[in-house]
C-alpha cells in the first residue's frame, strides 16, 4: 500500500508545484522542457531500458502523437491550474479515464456493462458541476478550455499508453525510456519558440524546477508500476485508489493550503466524481 500512496504523493506534489512556481519568474515552458531531461536520466538508471532494440519494430505510429501530446498537455495542466486550481484541474485529469473506456467500446468494439456506462454518465455530470461557475459576470471560456483540454488530453494519452502495454516485442519501460526523449525535443522546440518569441533567457532556478519535477512526474510512474506489481492480482486496488486518493489529496491541499475557493455546487461534482469513480471501480470488479 506503501507504493499507491507514494504514487498518489507524486501526483499531487506535481499539481502544487506548478501552482506554487506560477508565483516566481520562471518559465512554465522551460520547467516542463527540463523535467523530461531528469525524466529520461532516472528511467535509464532505474529501469535499465533496451537501447539497442531495432528501432524498426518500435512503434512509432503510438511514440509520435505521445511525443506532441504529453509536453503539449502538461503545459495545458499548468495553465488550467493557474486558472481554476489543483481542485478543479485534478478532477478533471482523473475523470479522463473515461475516455479509455468510451474508446475500448467505440473504437476496440468491447463490451461495456451498463454499471460502467452509468459511472461514464455521472462522472460527464461531475465534470460539469465541478466546472461550474456562480459569479457568471466574471466567467472567462477559457477557464473552461484548459480543462476540458487536460480531460481530453489525458484520455487519448491514456488510450495511446494501454497500446503501448499490450504490445508484445517491446517492453514497457523501453517505451517509456523513447518516449520521454521524443517529449524532451518536442519540449525543446516548444521552449526554443518561447525563448525565440518573447525573449526569455534559461534561468538557473528553471533547472533547479524542473529537476524537481522531472523526479515527481517519474516518481509517480515509478511507484504506480511498483504498485501494480504488489497488487499484480487485483489492479483494481491500484485503479480505486489511485483516483480516490488524488482527488481526495487535491481537494484537501487546494482548498486548506491554497485557499480555493469551491461553491456548493463544485462540492457536488467533487462528491460525483468520487461516485463515478465507485461506480467504474465496482464494474471492473463484476467483469
Amino acid at each position: 500500500m506503501s507504493y499507491i500512496l507514494l504514487s498518489i504523493c507524486c501526483s499531487v506534489s506535481v499539481a502544487v508545484l506548478l501552482k506554487y512556481v506560477k508565483r516566481l519568474s520562471v518559465s512554465i515552458e522551460q520547467i516542463i522542457n527540463l523535467n523530461y531531461l531528469a525524466a529520461i536520466i532516472l528511467c535509464f538508471t532505474i529501469f535499465k531500458p533496451d537501447t539497442e532494440i531495432s528501432k524498426k519494430i518500435l512503434p512509432w505510429k503510438i511514440y509520435i502523437p505521445l511525443f506532441i501530446l504529453l509536453p503539449a498537455v502538461f503545459i495545458l495542466l499548468a495553465r488550467s491550474i493557474k486558472s481554476i486550481g489543483i481542485v478543479k484541474t485534478d478532477i478533471a485529469q482523473r475523470l479522463s479515464l473515461f475516455i479509455p473506456i468510451l474508446a475500448a467500446y467505440f473504437i476496440f468494439d468491447e463490451n461495456i456493462s451498463l454499471l460502467k456506462l452509468i459511472g461514464v454518465a455521472v462522472g460527464f455530470t461531475a465534470i460539469f458541476f465541478t466546472l461550474y461557475k456562480t459569479d457568471n459576470h466574471q466567467t472567462d471560456s477559457v477557464n473552461w478550455l484548459y480543462p476540458l483540454l487536460v480531460f481530453l488530453g489525458f484520455g487519448i494519452i491514456d488510450v495511446l499508453f494501454k497500446q503501448i502495454a499490450v504490445n508484445k516485442e517491446v517492453g514497457f519501460t523501453t517505451s517509456l525510456f523513447w518516449i520521454f526523449i521524443g517529449s524532451f525535443v518536442v519540449a525543446s522546440c516548444i521552449s526554443l519558440f518561447y525563448i525565440i518569441t518573447k525573449k526569455s533567457t534559461l534561468k538557473f532556478n528553471s533547472i533547479l524546477w524542473g529537476i524537481l519535477l522531472g523526479a515527481l512526474n517519474f516518481g509517480n510512474i515509478f511507484f504506480y508500476l511498483k504498485a501494480h506489481q504488489a497488487f499484480a492480482e487485483n489492479p483494481t486496488t491500484v485503479f480505486a485508489s489511485m483516483n480516490f486518493g488524488v482527488i481526495a489529496l487535491g481537494s484537501f491541499i487546494g482548498v486548506i493550503a491554497f485557499k480555493e475557493k469551491l461553491s456548493k455546487i463544485n462540492y457536488i461534482g467533487i462528491t460525483l466524481a468520487i461516485i463515478a469513480v465507485v461506480l467504474i471501480t465496482i464494474s471492473q470488479l463484476n467483469s
